[in-house]
C-alpha cells in the first residue's frame, strides 16, 4: 500500500547534526515508484535497510554523499529505542554519538547492557597508548580522522571528569590528568632495517601528532636511563597515555550530562540506563527495541545467532602492574611511555603498566590472572622492557589483569574493525535492526571515536551505506 503523499516531506539538512527518526522503508516496488514521482534516492540495498515497523509522518532524505546522509520521520509518541550491548570503547562511543547526533526534538531511549558495567571488559584494562601509527610509524588507515575524533572524545571525557571529581577540591588540570597523561610516547629503533623504515615513515607524520627523531643524548635528557640499541629513537610528543578505566567512567558521565542537559531544555525526552546483566541471545531484545548495536568485543562469539559467523580471532593479553620501591626514585615525572617489543604505560611516577602478552585462540575472558599466569607473563615481558629501560628490573610486581581481544582479519589496508547491519547475517526477518561494531583488536582507542560516530549516524538514518565499504566488506560472503 502506498504511503499518502501528504505524509511525505523532503528534508536536506546542511549542518552537522543529523535530523532523523526510525523510518518507514517502503517495499522495493513502492520505493521505485515513489522515486520516479518524487525524484528520491533509491536505497541501494533494501534488504539491509528494510523495516517492518511503520511510524507516522515519514520524512525521507536524499543522501548526496556518504558523509551527508540525512533522513527523518516526525516525532511520534513512542521514542526511538536503542539497545547498546557492551560498555567499552565501542559501546560508549556509540552512546555518546547517538545522544549528540540525534535531533533536539527526538524522544530517544538508550539502554546499555554489560554484565560487569562500565569498562568491565578488555577496554577497561587496555594499556591506553593512543597514537595513529603502526609499529613502523606508518600512518594507519584513516589515521588522521581517527586521531582527530579520538582526541575530541577524550576532551569530552576530561571535561566530564571535572564534574565527577570537582567536589574534592582538585584543580581542573589535575582532574584532566586523572583521565590522560600527556608526556608523549618513545619508540626506540630495534634493528637497522627497522630504523631505516621508521626514518622513511617519519616524513609523512601528521602535524597534529608529530614524530621526532632523537639521538641517544636527546633521548637521555627526555628519559634518563633509557637504552637505545641503535642510538636512535622516535618520539611522538602529542601521543597520549589514557587511563582507560577512568576515561570510560568519565565518558559515561558525559553521556549522562547530555541527557540531563536535554531534560533542562524544551526538547524531546532523552533516557539513558545501564543494566548490569549478561546477554545470552539477540532474541531477548526482539520487539523491545528499534535498533540493537552489538559492541561486545570478543564476547560476541558467545551469542548463538552470531557465533562462528564472524571472521574474528581471539587473543588474551596479560598486563603486569609494577610499583617502585620506597627507597628508589620513581619514573621521571616528564618521562614518556615506551613502545617496543614490550610496552611501558606510565600511570604515575610510582606506577607502571607493562604489556602485553599474546595468547592466540584463548577463550578466557576473565580479567583475573592466576599466580602462574602472572609469573609467565613477567618472564616474557620483563626481559624485553629492561632492554630499553633497565631500571624497571628493580620495580616490584603489584598485580596483573587480563583482557580478551577480538582481532579482525588482516587486509591490504591493515587490520580493520567490522561494522554493518547484520540482519542478513543472522537470518530471518526481524522487527528491529541489528548492528555490529566489533573487531577493534588492539586499536580500540584509536578507532572508537570516528567509527562510533559513523555507527550512530547509520542507526539514526536507518542507512548502512554511510559506513565505508572497507569496514563492511567482510559481509561479502553472506
Amino acid at each position: 500500500m502506498m504511503v499518502p503523499k501528504q505524509h511525505l516531506e523532503i528534508v536536506m539538512d546542511t549542518n552537522d547534526s543529523i535530523v532523523k527518526r526510525n523510518c518507514l522503508w517502503l517495499s522495493v516496488t513502492e520505493e521505485v515508484e515513489m522515486t520516479k514521482n518524487l525524484n528520491l534516492w533509491v536505497n541501494p540495498n533494501p534488504r539491509i535497510l528494510t523495516s517492518s515497523t511503520p511510524t507516522l509522518n515519514v520524512v525521507y532524505a536524499i543522501p548526496s554523499s556518504r558523509s551527508s546522509v540525512r533522513s527523518h520521520c516526525s516525532l511520534t509518541p513512542q521514542p526511538l529505542r536503542c539497545a547498546v550491548l557492551g560498555a567499552g570503547f565501542a559501546g560508549l562511543s556509540v552512546v555518546w554519538h547517538l545522544l549528540k547526533q540525534s535531533p533536539r526534538d527526538l524522544n530517544l531511549r538508550i539502554d546499555i547492557y554489560d554484565e560487569v558495567g562500565i569498562g568491565g571488559g578488555a577496554s577497561g584494562i587496555s594499556g591506553g597508548l593512543l597514537h595513529p601509527y603502526s609499529p613502523k610509524v606508518k600512518l594507519l588507515w584513516e589515521g588522521a580522522r581517527c586521531w582527530k575524533e579520538s582526541v575530541k572524545l577524550l576532551r569530552v571525557a576530561e571535561e566530564a571528569s571535572i564534574s565527577i571529581n570537582g567536589k574534592i577540591g582538585e584543580s581542573a588540570e589535575h582532574m584532566k590528568a586523572f583521565v590522560a597523561r600527556r608526556r608523549g610516547i618513545l619508540r626506540p629503533a630495534m634493528d637497522m632495517k627497522n630504523m631505516i623504515k621508521l626514518n622513511d615513515n617519519v616524513k609523512t607524520c601528521l602535524p597534529s601528532c608529530r614524530v621526532e627523531t632523537l639521538n641517544n643524548e636527546e633521548a637521555q635528557s627526555l628519559l634518563p636511563g633509557v637504552c637505545l640499541p641503535f642510538n636512535t629513537a622516535f618520539y611522538m610528543p602529542e601521543a597520549l597515555n589514557i587511563h582507560s578505566q577512568h576515561y570510560l567512567q568519565a565518558l559515561f558521565q558525559a553521556c549522562e550530562n547530555l541527557v540531563k542537559e536535554s531534560s533542562d531544555l524544551d526538547s524531546g525526552q532523552k533516557q539513558l540506563s545501564l543494566h548490569k546483566r549478561s546477554v545470552h541471545r539477540l532474541s531477548e531484545f526482539e520487539g523491545e527495541y528499534d535498533a540493537v548495536i552489538i559492541c561486545l568485543g570478543a564476547k560476541v562469539n558467545m551469542i548463538p545467532e552470531i557465533s562462528g559467523r564472524l571472521p574474528l580471532r581471539t587473543c588474551r593479553g596479560v598486563i603486569a602492574k609494577l610499583g617502585s620501591p620506597d627507597d628508589m626514585n620513581g619514573y621521571p615525572d616528564n618521562g614518556p611511555s615506551i613502545l617496543s617489543d614490550a610496552w611501558i604505560a606510565v600511570e604515575g611516577p610510582r606506577s607502571l603498566n607493562l604489556g602485553s602478552t599474546w595468547e592466540w585462540g584463548s577463550l578466557n575472558s576473565s580479567p583475573n590472572v592466576s599466580t602462574d599466569e602472572a609469573s609467565e607473563a613477567l618472564q616474557q615481558l620483563l626481559p624485553k622492557a629492561s632492554t630499553i629501560y633497565p631500571g624497571i628490573k628493580d620495580w616490584i610486581f603489584t598485580g596483573a589483569r587480563a583482557g580478551l581481544r577480538a582481532m579482525p582479519p588482516l587486509t591490504s589496508l591493515g587490520s580493520l574493525p567490522l561494522l554493518g547491519c547484520i540482519n542478513d547475517v543472522i537470518g530471518r526477518n526481524h522487527s528491529c535492526k541489528y548492528w555490529l561494531f566489533g573487531g577493534l583488536g588492539s586499536r580500540g582507542l584509536l578507532y572508537h571515536g570516528w567509527l562510533g560516530n559513523l555507527m550512530a549516524i547509520a542507526v539514526l538514518s536507518c542507512n548502512a551505506e554511510v559506513i565505508p565499504s572497507e569496514l563492511t566488506s567482510w559481509k561479502a560472503k553472506f
